[in-house]
């Protein structure tokens, strides 16, 4: 194998810019931060997500970040600051390059979905539409 996990995380990491749970709190309040959930729709149903969040499935994200994909999100148009979360934090931080590769600022949440609920943070049922 050329390349394994361990080095794409690590890649990754020395390019993201990652923010704590707290710093994610912080932001939530932000109008210009959008928290994008990456994780499977099955993940959402069994344990909800962060209130507000717009959910955007890691296997459609680069789809719907082009502007030039038919299956574009007009939410990845608007700006300003992503931070992407999966369960743990590493689908977020691959995510996260790859969305910085592809133009956007993007941020992921260290510890992802886990980390923040471990903190007390609230969690919703249902993403947000986008």
């Amino acid at each position: 194998m050329a390349v394994g996990y361990k080095q794409l995380l690590a890649e990754a990491e020395a390019v993201v810019q990652s923010v704590t749970v707290d710093e994610a709190a912080r932001m939530r309040d932000d109008p210009q931060v959008v928290l994008v959930d990456i994780r499977d729709p099955r993940e959402l149903e069994r344990e909800g997500l962060i209130p507000g969040a717009f959910h955007a499935p890691r296997g459609m994200l680069e789809f719907w970040i082009d502007p030039d994909s038919p299956y574009h999100k007009p939410r990845f148009a608007e700006g300003g600051t992503y931070v992407f979360y999966c369960a743990s934090g590493w689908r977020s931080l691959l995510a996260a390059r790859v969305a910085q590769e592809m133009g956007l600022d993007a941020r992921s949440l260290r510890g992802g979905f886990g980390e923040w609920r471990r903190a007390g943070q609230p969690v919703a049922g249902r993403p947000a539409k986008g």
